[in-house]
């Protein structure tokens, strides 16, 4: 057992403000010993190794609170109120005209006005003007969303047990985890820890007290304390002679950098060339040259980080601008019918961060050659709800593979050669699902089963679509991939959670290194 001696100040401070028979947590000590959250959460952690503490129980809490974008709609309304504000006022008018008038942009006004459509509150008339439907008066997922924000208002975050069962449903769908459309509401998951003293710690707590302890024994002679004579009525901490010396540590690589590095030699072994591009790329190249339909719900700004500066790409290249937008309007030369909307060409050279690793396999299109084989390995950013598996920064493995013979057997080849070579995991714990993306036909998203997490998804691929490939001078068949590389090597690496692959912790990398 740890002689009381030998306790940091701290510990003992937690010792002595602790209850002696009953559990009690950081805010507790914070209250009785005046301490910090950061100088509870250290004690203990020693007081565990030290078998001086227990753990009693962990409390779960979801707490809720209003973004940034959301404390601007309770403010000025959401953008269903405020359109149907305007239409009883003026009447019937074309889309378009309300995103002018409210100063909304128009991909907000279409999802409002779907939403209010499918609700039967607005209808479009034969003039293509939204008004009202004749039918219901108003859209009650609209009221409950007002209720939300007023009830999160103030910029205090709540529990989710303080809300009603419909505002936690509306908390939930408009919350930035992943998968929310808007980002109006901001969830946490928190857990509160209570500790109880062991037998042992209750004798160093009667210890303590006993040999006159506080934890506000000094640890050092200072020169201040020498010149002025003080250190004469301070009371110095004992030193432990039998504590083991500091470790002689080497460098080491970074265990996630060197799995980087191992992929790249598998892949340009099997005769992939690599690709890479800037991180800071435009709408055009992330998104319409995909074929992604400009109101698309992913190109909002709670899906993609937007550049403050400069905020428009001076030119994109010809002929491949004016034809992804003819695809876009009605299809091009490519047989599709398109998407039957007015392309914007300032919105497609808005300049964006790097969503998705796809951008650089389609300007890979311009250059490849037939037959072709590409890979690349690329730092993408999306506003995510960082969790075991998600993060805001994160890499992507991204190919392409082009020839007049290659099919969909092909790519669920290269999908199994990913799965089981790079990320190390066994056939029966991969699985792949039909899947739809708006530029590969057919599409499959893979799945690996981790030992921890369960079915997490590892990416998704397809056969892109001819409005995507044709526009960009290709016609042949081209097999596209997306998969996470970072939940490749959480299989590879036997790691539990995404953020240790970044994690600062020197002494973790280290032993993962040793693994």
């Amino acid at each position: 057992m740890a002689s009381v001696e030998h306790l940091h100040p701290l510990e003992v401070r937690v010792l002595r403000g602790a209850a002696p028979a009953a559990p009690f947590t950081a805010a507790d000590l914070i209250a009785a010993a005046g301490l910090n959250l950061g100088q509870c959460n250290q004690a203990f952690s020693w007081l565990l190794d030290k078998g001086l503490i227990a753990e009693d129980a962990r409390v779960p809490a979801l707490r809720y609170e209003l973004t940034a974008l959301g404390e601007q709609y309770r403010r000025e309304g959401l953008p269903e109120e405020r359109i149907l504000a305007l239409l009883e006022a003026e009447g019937p008018l074309p889309l378009p005209e309300i995103a002018a008038r409210l100063g909304l942009e128009q991909r907000e006004v279409g999802s409002a006005y779907g939403a209010l459509a499918r609700a039967g509150v607005l209808r479009m008339d034969a003039d293509r003007r939204a008004g009202a439907a004749g039918g219901e008066a108003a859209d009650p997922r609209v009221a409950a969303l007002r209720g939300l924000l007023e009830r999160l208002a103030g910029g205090a975050a709540l529990d989710a047990q303080e809300l009603s069962p419909a505002q936690r449903e509306q908390a939930a769908a408009y919350s930035r985890k992943r998968g929310a459309a808007k980002g109006l509401v901001r969830a946490s998951e928190t857990e509160t820890v209570s500790y109880v003293l062991t037998a042992a710690g209750r004798e160093l707590r009667q210890a303590a007290a006993a040999a006159g302890l506080s934890g506000a024994e000094a640890g050092a002679v200072t020169p201040a304390k020498l010149a002025d004579g003080s250190w004469r009525q301070v009371s110095f901490r004992r030193y432990n002679v039998n504590s083991p010396p500091g470790r002689v540590l080497v460098g080491r690589r970074n265990p996630y950098t060197a799995y980087l590095d191992r992929v790249r030699d598998q892949l340009t072994g099997l005769g992939f060339e690599e690709f890479d591009g800037p991180l800071v790329e435009t709408n055009f190249w992330c998104c319409d040259a995909l074929f992604m339909p400009q109101f698309h719900a992913a190109r909002d700004e709670h899906d993609v980080y937007f550049i403050k500066e400069p905020q428009y790409a001076s030119d994109l290249p010809e002929p491949y601008f004016e034809r992804v937008a003819a695809t876009h309007a009605d299809g091009w030369r490519t047989g599709s019918r398109g998407w039957g909307y007015q392309f914007d060409r300032d919105f497609a050279r808005r300049t964006i961060l790097r969503s998705q690793g796809t951008v650089v396999s389609a300007k890979t299109l311009t250059r490849a050659r037939v037959p072709g084989k590409y890979f690349g390995i690329m730092r993408c950013f999306r506003p995510d709800e960082v969790d075991a598996s998600h993060l805001a920064d994160f890499y992507q493995t991204e190919g392409i593979v082009l020839g007049e013979q290659v099919n969909l057997k092909t790519l669920l080849g290269l999908l199994k050669l990913f799965a089981e070579e790079v990320a190390g995991v066994a056939s029966a714990d991969v699985r792949y699902e039909p899947a739809y993306f708006p530029f590969t036909e057919p599409s499959v998203e893979v799945f690996v089963r981790h030992p921890t997490v369960g079915w997490t998804e590892l990416g998704g691929s397809g056969i892109f679509r001819p409005e995507v490939t044709q526009p960009l001078g290709i016609d042949v068949p081209v097999l596209a991939w997306g998969l996470g590389i970072d939940r490749m090597a959480m299989m590879s690496l036997g790691i539990d959670d995404i953020r240790e692959l970044f994690s600062p912790d020197l002494d973790q990398l280290r032993r993962r290194v040793g693994r």
